[in-house]
């Protein structure tokens, strides 16, 4: 396998990933294209994966999963999300989990604000470091926050001019960047644009998500050359659900896009299994 780590040896197939994509094989042995050294998880299941469950999971449950996480080396976990219980039930404890939690010092604990009202009340529950989501489709916008993607952005903007009033670092996500379960495909021009908007607003690091799975190697490659000739590469992240078996080849792809020894990037992965959906988040650095 050349130069492909260890740990990825031991999460994917060579043979079948060269088989359905031959070009990777050149890029991989001829190009000898490198790896950063080592690869960074920040954790959203307590967030993004408990909140897909239909059944309440209880406070407790979720303080504890939190406090054994904290535990494993670790050192970005996503708490909760500060969404109105009316939309997403299973977060209405979202104060309760944070003030909960028992805080490792060597370990971030950032919650979903989408809007200034959400953001205030993670602050008061104790938050000290926020994410925002927007999306690259209008339709999925409309429909997964109530509003155009041009209305998020003016309550992103408060957001992130109010944390930074604060202090308080704000993160980005990009719902749909390797499409959309109303539009279909999205233009990595579109990505690239949305990525912009909050980056150039404050975020310090901007996660691409491939919401729905139907990422490809190849579509994560032209996506990610796109979005970064507008976004710095060492604030980018990407978040691939695994619905079709192709978050590992998607963040291997994302991992060659790493030129330079300075850059720094951000991978995730999701998978979901049946109800239950286990997702993470992946950064390397060189």
């Amino acid at each position: 396998m050349g130069n492909v780590p260890t740990t990825v040896k031991h999460c994917l197939s060579y043979e079948q990933l060269i088989g359905d994509y031959p070009w990777l094989r050149h890029w991989l042995q001829e190009e000898k294209v490198g790896y950063p050294e080592f690869v960074k998880i920040v954790e959203v299941g307590p967030r993004d994966g408990l909140q897909n469950e239909k059944e309440i999971v209880p406070t407790g449950v979720k303080i504890q999963l939190i406090d054994m996480l904290s535990g494993t080396g670790l050192s970005v976990i996503e708490a909760t999300s500060f969404v109105s219980s009316k939309w997403v039930p299973q977060m209405a404890d979202h104060t309760d989990v944070l003030r909960g939690i028992q805080r490792a010092p060597h370990v971030r604990y950032p919650v979903l604000t989408p809007n200034l009202q959400g953001f205030q009340d993670a602050v008061a529950a104790g938050a000290t470091e926020v994410a925002v989501f927007g999306s690259a489709s209008e339709t999925f916008s409309k429909k997964n926050i109530n509003c155009s993607i041009d209305e998020s952005m003016l309550r992103f903007e408060e957001v992130i001019n109010t944390a930074k009033e604060r202090q308080i670092p704000v993160r980005g996500y990009v719902s749909c960047a390797l499409g959309c379960p109303h539009e279909g495909d999205i233009k990595p021009s579109k990505v690239a644009e949305v990525a912009k908007r909050l980056y150039e607003m404050g975020c310090y690091e901007i996660s691409l998500a491939d919401t729905i799975g139907v990422g490809t190697p190849g579509s994560m490659l032209k996506m990610l050359q796109g979005v970064k000739k507008e976004v710095p590469i060492n604030a980018l992240a990407v978040h691939c659900h695994d619905t079709y078996g192709q978050a590992l080849p998607n963040i291997l792809t994302a991992l060659q896009i790493i030129r330079k020894k300075h850059y720094k990037f951000l991978p995730t992965v999701g998978k979901t299994t049946g109800s239950k959906h286990v997702k993470a988040t992946t950064a390397s650095s060189v």
